[in-house]
């Protein structure tokens, strides 16, 4: 007899997008230009997205999705009516930063970027469909970048909180559910998409990455305050790229090894969750040299202002060795590893662990015990695996029932 598996009532169900994705229409209404606009497919991707190599516009020979991409800018009430007849419940999306404040520093916003977003809200709400926004997507305006050098900057935080203010205003009522920034810890291996930084020679980058983040960390809790301020229906949430590391042996060396690579991870939601610094971090700053500039009014913001939910991104999980010559890597994305014998692969070289998504989850919420959402799962070819993966390991009964309100999200991302 075969069993049916259903999700609970309540399940949010639903798909995910971010506006460099899908928007396209890059200049049109008064949007400017933004870093995720110049980077390209191919030659000097990564070294564009690591910071290391400055693309401030666009240049000849280069191909550059995000300028047309799906063109959901002028398609949007199809393409959303198409998630309805999906059943979808929820739909993640971003706001594109220069939509709303071209160049980022001024005084007033762009009424054509706030109206559209405002009737893509309308628009979600009457196919049923629960708008979930991320506020920064990998998405930072190019004259934030060349005029005060991205997040190192500690005028990003008056920019960011004026972007939402004019944000949680507008939309009071349209949207409730709130992303300060997409996989905050892409920071440390994408500079230039999480934070819009880019080098110089000889300058100590980590030094610089963790500024940024701590940035990033205040603006994040200034957002969670300031939602909370203005509707106090807003639920606030980080977000994190995760996916396990497992040790490549029993091994204490590669155990060790894969418990400092998560917590590398975890560190953010650390702060965002926990409202402090962890002690770990602190100790590794001291030992490599890195100190941070931060004020009391920021620590007091991060204690007082935690996130509302933790949500996360799972691709694959990972693998970590102590030994330096176990060096044989997945071909993978940022986040290549160690191969795990185990784990078959995509035809890209990405392996595949749906019950890693399960081994995530719970150790998020063994972490935190706060509310957990899977909000992106990557590898469409592996998308029916991964569900079956999810129902037939009971991660949506294990997380029903340990949180207050049914909060898995689950949403396809198609590579």
């Amino acid at each position: 007899m075969t069993k049916k598996l259903t999700f609970p009532d309540g399940f949010l169900w639903g798909g995910a997008t971010a506006a460099n994705q899908c928007e396209g229409a890059y200049d049109a209404d008064g949007r400017g230009l933004a870093n995720v606009d110049v980077v390209p497919i191919g030659k000097d991707r990564l070294s564009i997205i690591t910071g290391h190599r400055k693309m401030f516009d666009f240049e000849d020979g280069y191909f550059y999705p995000a300028k047309e991409s799906i063109d959901m800018y002028h398609r949007y009430k199809e393409d959303i009516a198409l998630l309805g007849e999906m059943g979808f419940k929820t739909y993640r999306l971003s706001i594109a930063w220069s939509r709303i404040f071209p160049k980022g520093d001024e005084a007033e916003p762009n009424e054509a970027g706030l109206a559209f977003y405002e009737d893509l809200f309308k628009e979600c709400h009457k196919h049923g469909i629960e708008p979930l926004v991320t506020i920064t997507h990998f998405d930072c305006p190019m004259h934030l970048i060349t005029e005060y050098g991205g997040w190192r900057n500690r005028k990003m935080l008056g920019f960011y909180e004026k972007l939402c203010r004019t944000l949680f205003t507008r939309y009071k009522g349209l949207v409730k559910y709130w992303l300060t920034f997409n996989e905050i810890n892409m920071i440390l291996h994408a500079p230039f998409m999480g934070a819009g930084l880019c080098f110089e020679e000889g300058e100590n980058e980590e030094q610089v990455k963790y500024q940024a983040a701590h940035h990033e960390l205040v603006a994040s809790a200034m957002a969670t305050k300031l939602a909370h301020e203005i509707d106090p229906d807003n639920k606030v949430g980080c977000m994190l790229a995760a996916g396990q590391y497992y040790p490549n042996t029993a091994h204490p060396r590669d155990y060790w090894a894969a418990m400092q690579e998560d917590r590398s991870s975890y560190f953010f939601i650390d702060v965002q969750a926990r409202g402090e610094y962890p002690n770990y971090a602190k100790k590794q700053w001291e030992r490599d040299g890195i100190e941070l500039e931060m004020t009391e009014e920021d620590l007091t913001l991060l204690k007082e202002h935690t996130v509302d939910f933790i949500s996360f991104s799972y691709y694959a999980s990972r693998v970590a060795s102590g030994d330096p010559e176990v060096n044989e890597k997945t071909a993978g994305n940022i986040f290549a590893s160690i191969k795990n014998p185990y784990l078959e692969a995509s035809e890209w070289g990405w392996q595949i662990d749906p019950l890693g998504l399960r081994i995530t989850l719970n150790a998020i919420w063994d972490r935190y015990q706060n509310r957990c959402l899977s909000l992106k799962m990557g590898l469409v070819l592996w998308i029916g695996q991964m569900k079956m993966a999810m129902l037939k390991t009971i991660i949506v009964s294990t997380t029903w029932r340990l949180t207050s309100r049914p909060c898995v999200m689950l949403s396809m991302k198609m590579v």
